[in-house]
């Protein structure tokens, strides 16, 4: 498997190229910056996006999906629930997998942050989008955010991930770009909840301090 990884957007804002690293088949998670700063990298490596892959519908992360889908007009646009926003849609649900070349990618539905959170998990990789960066959660301040529901998304879905698992986040915000998931529960305080209570009152003391 190959990543590439591309960051600019509204706020440091991460988009990931990923391949099998030996067809032409590619997918790119959250276009969240121009075409243009991926296509050089998708030229050189002869790759075709055939799965436009949606981490969750905030604008800044779909901000240039209509220019991916443009420029690649057989590629799927795939988004948990589907949205009714692009054109040659693959409605997700939980556990939905999607084949990329010899990769098998699995959508874990994880609501919180948004209701159509969605992380890829791909091998040894886990596409987080904003349900968790380097160091820490998502945040639960926007309209359909969930602390409570947050908490079983990640403490049911991902905390159970094998440790070696390589999170990429939506966002570049910790001290490192990418971390295994048991360094991330190792210097994350709001990983290291002991239950759902716990998560809330650590979540209350995160944004009193920020």
């Amino acid at each position: 498997m190959k990543i590439w990884t591309f960051e600019g957007g509204f706020d440091e804002n991460l988009t990931y190229l990923f391949s099998d690293g030996t067809s032409d088949d590619a997918a790119i998670i959250d276009a969240a910056i121009p075409l243009s700063n991926l296509k050089s990298t998708i030229d050189e490596n002869s790759l075709t996006p055939s799965k436009l892959l949606v981490t969750h519908t905030h604008f800044d992360h779909t901000a240039h999906l209509e220019e991916y889908a443009s420029a690649y007009p057989n590629a799927e646009v795939c988004v948990m629930s589907g949205s009714g926003r692009w054109q040659n849609e693959q409605a997700l649900s939980h556990g939905d997998t999607i084949q990329i070349g010899g990769l098998t990618a699995t959508a874990i539905h994880t609501p919180g942050h948004t209701q159509d959170s969605t992380c890829f998990h791909v091998e040894d990789a886990l596409f987080s989008g904003d349900t968790i960066f380097v160091g820490r959660t998502g945040r639960t301040i926007g309209a359909g955010s969930d602390t409570r529901q947050l908490y079983r998304s990640i403490s049911g879905k991902l905390l159970t991930l094998p440790g070696n698992t390589t999170i990429y986040s939506g966002h570049d915000y910790g001290p490192v770009q990418k971390i295994s998931m048991k360094e991330n529960i190792e210097m994350s305080p709001l990983l290291q909840a002991t239950d759902e209570d716990d998560f809330v009152r650590r979540m209350e003391e995160y944004e009193r301090s920020r």
